[in-house]
């Protein structure tokens, strides 16, 4: 096992290939700044990481994230801007970090067993899978305190269809599990009680993976989404033929092709 240290938000256990980053470090914590800050620094030094080869991303008890801090916020209310040079920041580098989650190079997984809302359910659409207990809700609650959840929606958007947005969008009430992965926010929902298990036994298959074509594979994903079908096959084809001349793949392939051992 190695243990990695981390700022207080967030911490980080890396173990049989999977990097577990739990949000607030065990104790409900909304997305603060420095929670921010802390999940992009672990995700820079997880990215080089060989010995991380997937990244679970998971949030104290029943709450997944409950978004961003809306007490430091009102905090900065008092500044002499009204907070504007503040936000301004925290959602510079809120956008830095999804980005950075989106386009992460190893396979990420978000493992909500409770409330995710705003940024949090931002977060969870930026991750490549999200593992779900029944009793996780999804919400954008914006438009019930006079705004719109408009840079979650971003993220969202990448998962879920127009309709579905409009609907977490301009309710704002939170919506259940089974709801969110009929509208593609969850691929699976897991009973509570083995929701961890089942994830952390997925992520520990996923991570003895070969890296190398998952990494090119997932960012030729990312580039050839919105392009026409004819320049997405220029795109992919040497991609995937790059994937058949990968070492660790043939690595695999003569070893599947070495005769077997026979007992006498």
């Amino acid at each position: 096992m190695n243990q990695m240290q981390s700022p207080d938000p967030v911490t980080c256990d890396v173990t049989d290939g999977v990097a577990t980053l739990t949000l607030g470090g065990g104790v409900a914590h909304a997305l603060s700044l420095g929670m921010i800050k802390a999940l992009h620094g672990l995700l820079d030094d997880l990215a080089s990481d060989p010995s991380a080869r997937v990244v679970l991303l998971s949030g104290p008890g029943h709450i997944f994230c409950a978004g961003h801090d809306l007490k430091e916020i009102a905090h900065h209310r008092a500044d002499a801007d009204q907070g504007h040079a503040y936000l301004t920041e925290l959602f510079d580098a809120c956008a830095g970090m999804m980005i950075a989650l989106a386009t992460f190079p190893k396979p990420t997984i978000a493992m909500v067993d409770g409330i995710a809302t705003a940024a949090g359910l931002q977060l969870v659409a930026s991750c490549d899978l999200a593992f779900a207990s029944p009793r996780a809700t999804v919400c954008l609650p914006g438009v019930t305190n006079g705004g719109f959840c408009t840079t979650p929606a971003v993220a969202v958007s990448r998962s879920v269809g127009p309709k579905h947005l409009m609907d977490l969008t301009l309710s704002g009430t939170p919506k259940s599990a089974d709801w969110a992965m009929a509208a593609g926010l969850f691929n699976r929902v897991i009973a509570s009680e083995t929701l961890t298990a089942e994830t952390l036994a997925f992520a520990i298959t996923l991570a003895t993976r070969n890296p190398g074509p998952i990494a090119a594979g997932k960012a030729a994903l990312q580039q050839h989404r919105d392009l026409s079908l004819r320049d997405a096959y220029a795109l992919a084809t040497p991609v995937m033929i790059d994937h058949f001349m990968d070492p660790g793949r043939l690595a695999i392939e003569a070893s599947k092709a070495a005769p077997k051992a026979t007992k006498g």
